[in-house]
């Protein structure tokens, strides 16, 4: 039970992070959309993993040069990074949905896809994984999570309506949802590629290093595909936008504070996450991400009715419990699935 502990324990961790990541994106003004992000991420997927991993990975070095170098990892590397690519196009595709179909209804799809595939994808690749006897049980987890994200996702929905914030245009309706499909399957493959990454960390892990830090090395090679998107994506609209002198608008200071912070939210969850994920085992990346976002959703709406966003939308509230209730019971199974032999 207590080898069972700290792994949750962390991914709960985690979790708490990954859902109060988007505080700081409140905070953006004065400075430009693309002037925050590319600090962001510049700090979030470059700066803090690299750090973090060489206080805990003294020949990250050695590690990472191998990798790049053995015809044998070189397969893994590329495709490590190009998932993390891949999930930048699907935070770009976030950003486009929700104008179309609003805020709620696209986290619930995003999260409800990003969790299930991020989890399925590794799960299917594992030998014999239908026949394993833990197989049911994350199947029923993963089901009763995408049930909880619907609700919640309603639930969001119907409070739009009440306090008429939706912003989604009727007519493009179809459209929005397939994008955000988009994304949520883009989403998922960060976890895909961090799982994909695990060569690098067993690496680490012949160097000496426990399993839980080793986890950090796939980090720095799965993030740097992300940032190439992401940052790419964020100069682009600085030289379309001429946008380079919003960072030395004045009054920005309390922006660039935030921007730093929620790099810490950001890479925190991911890094304790990967520990978390290690420590539970071979199954860990299947677990332990769908929990990681399902738990981070109870986080962001708790911080969403502190703001008073469900002020005066008692139904939709309700159901809200009820969702959130739902992704518990989801967490619960995820994790009961672990000791299943």
């Amino acid at each position: 039970m207590e080898s069972m502990f700290l792994p949750f324990l962390l991914i709960i961790i985690a979790s708490i992070f990954q859902g109060s990541f988007g505080l700081g994106m409140k905070y953006m003004a004065p400075l430009k959309w693309e002037s925050w992000w590319l600090i962001h991420v510049t700090i979030a997927m470059i700066i803090l993993p690299i750090t973090w991993a060489f206080l805990v990975i003294p020949d990250l070095g050695m590690v990472l040069s191998i990798s790049f170098s053995d015809p044998t990892m070189q397969s893994v590397v590329y495709m490590a990074m190009f998932f993390g690519f891949l999930w930048g196009i699907g935070g770009i595709l976030f950003g486009v949905s929700v104008p179309y179909i609003g805020l709620s209804l696209t986290m619930g799809i995003v999260m409800g896809l990003a969790g299930s595939i991020g989890a399925l994808i590794p799960l299917l690749q594992m030998e014999n994984a239908t026949t394993s006897p833990q197989f049911p049980y994350i199947i029923t987890g993963l089901a009763i999570s995408i049930l909880g994200v619907a609700i919640t996702a309603k639930a969001g929905i119907d409070k739009d309506k009440l306090t008429s914030q939706t912003s989604g245009k009727k007519s493009n309706i179809v459209k929005g949802i397939l994008i955000a499909v988009s994304c949520g399957i883009l989403s998922a493959l960060l976890n895909v590629g961090f799982v994909k990454a695990a060569p690098i960390a067993k690496l680490a892990e012949e160097m000496g290093v426990i399993d839980r830090n080793a986890s950090l090395a796939a980090w720095v090679v799965v993030l740097i595909g992300a940032f190439v998107m992401n940052a790419g994506y964020a100069i682009f609209l600085l030289f379309k936008n001429k946008s380079w002198s919003s960072f030395k608008t004045q009054g920005s200071s309390k922006s660039y504070r935030w921007a730093i912070l929620a790099s810490v939210f950001w890479f925190g969850a991911l890094g304790i996450y990967g520990q978390g994920a290690a420590l539970i085992g071979p199954i860990g990346g299947v677990i332990g991400w769908p929990m990681l976002l399902g738990l981070s959703l109870i986080i962001s709406n708790f911080w969403a009715y502190r703001a008073g966003e469900w002020s005066g939308a008692k139904k939709p509230f309700n159901l809200l419990l009820v969702g959130l209730i739902i992704l518990i019971g989801s967490s619960i199974v995820l994790g009961y699935s672990n000791s299943v032999i």
